[in-house]
């Protein structure tokens, strides 16, 4: 009778123990399948049992320290579409598991492993385009960051509606940002190859932001009544990301375009900017702040934070004019290889006045493992592996088409008042030399108490003449 009550009461424990085939596959299978199984990024796969067994102790770990899924947004600050995030729950399974020895589990209980598809996921697309020749990367080294300029051909303006990356190579193409260019600013950044670096950002102006991929994303559908117009003659500028492999590589990535109609709302593009950064070596917590108004009512459709190796933790806030606050995204331990375009499942409003701020930490001491230094050295604001950002682009839809020049006309004004209060050593690569030494100009000339920059007072008369000319 004792041993059978002892029985008993383990009885539960035992059958709590979770299992691959019940209780971990599913896990995998929904938020890591994507990347870890053959021909993609990951160096792995987690298909099988006996892949993820070996594993086990590693993937707890990886798990629990949330490092993998690779998913940076804080619950709580925005809702994002395609988020990647164990709950608290599936990271102690996963935990017991590894805990038990990794059992296999009855094989009855083991779900379908997913399919993926190999060809175009929003089906055939109108408009294929891809760069003039393969990428070769070699076997080790530094991650490469390449921009490839795309003629797309278009023989009168069009309507885009879907833009769906596909990467050649997924082994080594770790994310892509994909940008559209009218004015021909790209190409004559770009070699015969019709490639150029760019590691902090695509270079030129206007920035026209229209997707985005990485591993597991799926193709980048535009809003209602938001397709994005393509001039005639325009260009696409993909920016990758480029990882060796451990052997040397080729890629020759493509976009594919689906046309629609007409847009029938506008959008339109906002920038958060820290233009100031100077940053001690051995500084923990170097903290970066900016704030922005929003010049008539709009609604957000997606966020795209950025910095560089330095960056620690980044938090996004909108304080609307009747006194409330909402959360737009809190990143609170950066990983410059993981960042994204976060898209919101639902646009988020936001009234004419809305006050948006942006706080960022940056850590520059020896005890950062990301460090490109060391030992650590004074860093400034700047587009380079060794300079450091404090950026947000921040895409809306406003009400209508008309609305789209005057918003855009607002939002320049403020990024230039950004960057007259405090300036940078080197002006963004994307302001043309004329517009930077005007600025300067207008900087020495109204610096009344001679300290290299514009406090409110100084700024006003100078922005005033600014306005006056626009």
């Amino acid at each position: 009778m004792r041993r059978a009550l002892v029985f008993a009461l383990a009885l539960p424990a035992f059958a709590a123990t979770p299992t691959f085939n019940a209780d971990i596959a599913p896990i995998l299978y929904r938020n890591c399948a994507t990347c870890h199984r053959p021909g993609e990024v990951a160096p792995f796969s987690l298909l099988s049992y006996e892949d993820a067994a070996k594993r086990a102790k590693t993937i707890a770990a990886a798990t629990a320290r949330r490092y993998m899924p690779p998913w940076q947004a804080e619950p709580g600050f925005g809702h994002f579409a395609n988020e990647r995030r164990l709950s608290d729950s599936e990271i102690a399974t996963i935990a017991d598991w590894a805990s038990a020895g990794a059992p296999e589990g009855d094989p009855a209980h083991k779900p379908t492993p997913p399919v993926f598809t190999d060809g175009w996921q929003a089906g055939k697309p109108d408009l294929v385009v891809t760069s003039k020749a393969k990428f070769e990367l070699p076997a080790s080294g530094p991650d490469q960051f390449l921009c490839i300029v795309i003629p797309m051909g278009l023989e009168r303006d069009a309507f885009a509606k879907t833009f769906e990356f596909r990467p050649e190579n997924r082994k080594i193409v770790h994310h892509a940002l994909i940008f559209t260019d009218a004015t021909g600013a790209a190409s004559k950044l770009a070699g015969p190859d019709g490639t150029y670096p760019c590691f902090g950002g695509p270079r030129f102006q206007p920035v026209g932001l229209v997707g985005g991929w990485a591993p597991g994303s799926t193709p980048n559908v535009q809003p209602e009544g938001m397709s994005v117009p393509l001039r005639k003659g325009s260009n696409l500028v993909l920016q990758l990301h480029y990882h060796p492999s451990g052997k040397p590589e080729t890629d020759q990535s493509s976009l594919g375009i689906t046309f629609g109609d007409a847009p029938t709302v506008g959008r339109g593009l906002m920038l958060l900017s820290n233009f100031g950064l100077n940053i001690p070596p051995g500084e923990k917590h170097y903290v970066a702040k900016s704030s922005l108004t929003v010049p008539t009512d709009v609604e957000v459709i997606g966020i795209a934070p950025h910095a560089h190796y330095l960056g620690k933790e980044m938090k996004i806030v909108a304080h609307t004019p009747d006194g409330a606050e909402t959360p737009l995204i809190w990143i609170k331990d950066w990983d410059f290889n993981w960042q994204g375009n976060y898209r919101y499942v639902d646009p988020i409003k936001l009234p004419k006045g809305t006050r948006i701020e942006m706080e960022y930490s940056f850590d520059n001491s020896a005890d950062n493992p990301r460090n490109p230094a060391r030992p650590p050295v004074q860093v400034q604001f700047g587009e380079q592996t060794q300079d450091e950002m404090a950026l947000a682009f921040i895409g809306v839809k406003l009400p209508t088409i008309g609305a789209e020049r005057t918003f855009q006309q607002a939002m320049n004004l403020q990024t230039i008042e950004q960057l007259i209060a405090d300036p940078p050593r080197k002006f963004p690569e994307n302001i043309p030399p004329q517009t930077a030494t005007q600025l300067r100009m207008g900087i020495a000339l109204f610096d009344k108490n001679g300290d290299g920059k514009l406090d409110e007072t100084e700024r006003k008369p100078l922005m005033d003449l600014i306005r006056g000319r626009n």
